[in-house]
């Protein structure tokens, strides 16, 4: 069974609640259920953390244990050059997930220490990004 993991940054244990404008109002929680349901034949895990080691950590740990990873960093994209070298040291294929747009926001989001170091990038597409990252990554495998 091929296995992906989804690892999220900070603050996106607040969706639903943070800025629905912008993120939606669905949980990720309660996506992430649905989400297995759209691929049961996949061995989906899930992590959050707002805490830029344990994302390293956790990056470290899946990255050679699983078939992709699809990543939201969150605003760790734009600062955090340890996630960067993270991804550049596993062998598993990264994929860079941003629910909005973050080429539409302010300037400073429009850096990212992630994107050079990942398969690829999916921005603004809401949750759905999620859903199209694994569908690439099993399609690459």
């Amino acid at each position: 069974m091929k296995k992906i993991a989804i690892i999220n940054g900070p603050n996106l244990n607040l969706l639903g609640r943070r800025e629905p404008g912008v993120y939606g109002s669905t949980d990720f929680e309660s996506y992430f259920e649905s989400l297995k349901t759209l691929v049961p034949h996949l061995a989906l895990s899930y992590f959050q953390s707002n805490i830029e080691g344990e994302l390293v950590t956790a990056l470290q740990q899946a990255g050679f244990d699983s078939d992709g990873i699809v990543l939201n960093p969150a605003a760790y994209t734009h600062t955090s050059v340890a996630i960067g070298d993270a991804i550049a040291a596993i062998t598993a294929p990264v994929v860079e997930v941003h629910i909005s747009n973050v080429h539409a926001r302010e300037s400073f989001r429009q850096l990212s220490h992630v994107s050079a170091k990942a398969a690829g990038t999916i921005t603004g597409l809401g949750l759905q990004g999620y859903e199209l990252a694994i569908r690439y990554l099993l399609a690459r495998s």
